[in-house]
C-alpha cells in the first residue's frame, strides 16, 4: 500500500462529507453545533433572487450526472404565475458503482434537509419531495428522523423562524426502479403513475410534478447549498477548476487498496485518487475504468492524468456522470464486466421506447454468444450497428447510457472480443447460461 505524498493529499476538501465521522452526526444537536441551519438563518434574510444569483455566481453544477449549471436551472421557474411551485430531490439512487448520496443522507441528513429548505425558499416553493430509493432502508430512516427533528425545531413547518415562509417535506421512498432515477420518470413515479419518462417538451421547470413548475435536483447539488450560503460564491470557486467549481464526492471501488469516498477538488486526476486510496491492491495492474458510473465509456491507463471535471472528462471521450469511479486490473475481463453491466440495463430498462427495450435484450444475447464461445465477427458488427440504433434514439438516457460502455470496450478492448470468438480465450459462459442466445 502506498503512503500518498503531501501535495496529494493537500487535494482532499472535506466540505460535504467533514461531519461524516463526528459522533451521532445525523442528530440535529450534532448538526447545531457544527454551523447546521445557520445557513437557513442567513438565507432567509435574504431576497430570493439574491439566493439565485448567489448560486449562480457560484458556478455550481448538478452533481446528479448532467452538471446541468443549478442556479441557472431555478432562474427557469417562472415566478408571480399563480401556481404553486416543488423542489424534487431525486436521491434514487442506483447505477452500479455509484454511492456517494446513500452515505451523505445516512451520516448527515440535516445537510440535505437545510439545503431543501433553502432551495424551497428561492424558487418560492412551499411544499418539497425527496424521493430515495426504496432499498435504501437505513438512509430513508435517518432522513426521516431529522425531517422530524427539524419539524420539531422549527425549521420545518408554518413560519419557519418567524420569517412568513411555509414549507411542508415529504420523504417519499420509491419501490426500486433505476427508471426513476430520470427526472421525469421520477414525477409520475411521484404522481402515483408508472415511472416511465415523459416526452420533452415541455419540462420540468413549467409542467413539472402535477403540471407546475417544478426544480428537481440531486442530493449532493442540495446539500452543497447551505455551504453556499455560508461560505459565499468566491469561495466556493476557489475549489475546483474554472467551469467545474467546487468539491465533488469521488466513488472509489474495485482493485484498490482502499475502496471509499473521496472528497476532492474538481479537477483531481485518476492517479492522484489512486495514490489517496492506497494505490492499486498488490499483483494488479490498472486496465480500464469508469469516471462517473457504468452508463459512462470506459476509459484506460492512458488516462491516468485526465482532469476529473466536466470539461476533462468529456474532452477524452467520456462523461463524469455521478463519479462513480469503478476500477479494474489486467487481471479483470472488460468483455465479461460490460456483459453484466447491459444485463443491468435490459433489466432495468422500462420498455416505453422500442430501441432500448429491444436493443438491450438482444445485446445481451450477443454477449452470452460470445462469451460461451460461440460468438461470430458479425457479432461485433451486431453490436455496434444496434448500439447505433439506440444512442439518441430513446425517451430517456437510459438507453444511451447503455451503449456507453459497449462502444468504448470495442474501442479500446477490441482484442479481447477476438479472444473469445477465435479461441483463444477459455468460455467464462456455459452452455446452460446459453439458452435464449440465439
Amino acid at each position: 500500500m502506498t503512503t500518498p505524498r503531501p501535495e496529494t493529499l493537500a487535494k482532499l476538501t472535506p466540505v460535504l462529507t467533514k461531519r461524516w465521522l463526528s459522533p451521532d452526526a445525523w442528530r440535529i444537536g450534532t448538526y447545531e453545533k457544527l454551523d447546521g441551519y445557520a445557513a437557513l438563518r442567513k438565507a432567509l434574510k435574504a431576497h430570493p433572487d439574491d439566493l439565485i444569483q448567489l448560486i449562480k455566481d457560484s458556478g455550481l453544477r448538478g452533481r446528479g450526472g448532467a452538471g446541468f449549471p443549478t442556479g441557472l436551472k431555478w432562474g427557469f421557474i417562472p415566478q408571480g404565475d399563480g401556481k404553486p411551485h416543488y423542489l424534487v430531490v431525486n436521491a434514487d439512487e442506483g447505477e452500479p458503482g455509484t454511492c456517494k448520496d446513500l452515505p451523505l443522507m445516512t451520516h448527515d441528513p440535516h445537510s440535505l434537509v437545510e439545503g431543501v429548505i433553502v432551495a424551497s425558499y428561492a424558487i418560492r416553493a412551499n411544499r418539497a419531495y425527496i424521493y430515495i430509493r426504496g432499498e435504501a432502508v437505513h438512509a430513508a430512516r435517518r432522513l426521516r428522523n431529522a425531517v422530524q427533528e427539524a419539524y420539531a425545531k422549527g425549521y420545518l413547518g408554518r413560519d419557519i423562524l418567524g420569517s412568513g415562509f411555509d414549507l411542508e417535506l415529504v420523504v417519499h421512498s420509491g419501490a426500486g426502479a433505476y427508471i426513476c432515477g430520470e427526472e421525469t420518470a421520477l414525477l409520475d413515479s411521484l404522481e402515483g403513475f408508472r415511472g416511465q419518462p415523459r416526452l420533452r417538451p415541455p419540462f420540468p421547470a413549467t409542467h413539472g410534478l402535477y403540471a407546475s413548475p417544478t426544480v428537481v435536483n440531486n442530493v449532493g447539488t442540495i446539500a452543497s447549498v447551505p455551504y453556499i450560503v455560508l461560505g459565499g460564491g468566491d469561495w466556493w470557486k476557489t475549489m475546483g477548476t474554472e467551469k467545474s467549481s467546487g468539491p465533488m464526492i469521488y466513488s472509489l471501488s474495485g482493485r484498490i487498496a482502499n475502496p471509499g469516498q473521496y472528497e476532492c477538488s474538481m479537477g483531481i486526476t485518476l492517479r492522484e485518487l489512486i495514490e489517496l486510496a492506497g494505490g492499486m491492491q498488490p499483483g494488479h495492474n490498472l486496465k480500464f475504468w469508469t469516471p462517473g458510473g457504468s452508463s459512462t465509456p470506459l476509459l484506460t491507463a492512458e488516462h491516468l492524468d485526465v482532469p476529473l471535471d466536466f470539461e476533462g472528462v468529456a474532452a477524452a471521450g467520456s462523461i463524469l456522470g455521478t463519479t462513480a469511479t469503478q476500477i479494474f486490473s489486467d487481471q479483470d475481463c472488460p468483455v465479461y464486466a460490460t456483459y453484466r453491466w447491459l444485463e443491468f440495463y435490459h433489466h432495468e430498462s422500462c420498455g416505453k421506447c422500442t430501441p432500448c427495450r429491444e436493443g438491450n435484450y438482444w445485446m445481451v444475447r450477443v454477449y452470452r454468444r460470445i462469451l460461451a464461445g460461440q460468438g461470430t465477427h458479425e457479432d461485433l458488427d451486431t453490436l455496434l450497428d444496434t448500439c447505433d440504433n439506440i444512442l439518441g434514439r430513446s425517451f430517456c438516457g437510459l438507453g444511451d447510457g447503455a451503449t456507453s460502455s459497449v462502444t468504448s470496450s470495442l474501442k479500446y478492448f477490441k482484442q479481447d472480443y477476438l479472444d473469445y470468438i477465435e479461441g483463444r480465450t477459455a468460455p467464462k459462459l456455459s452452455d446452460k447460461q446459453l439458452v435464449g442466445a440465439h
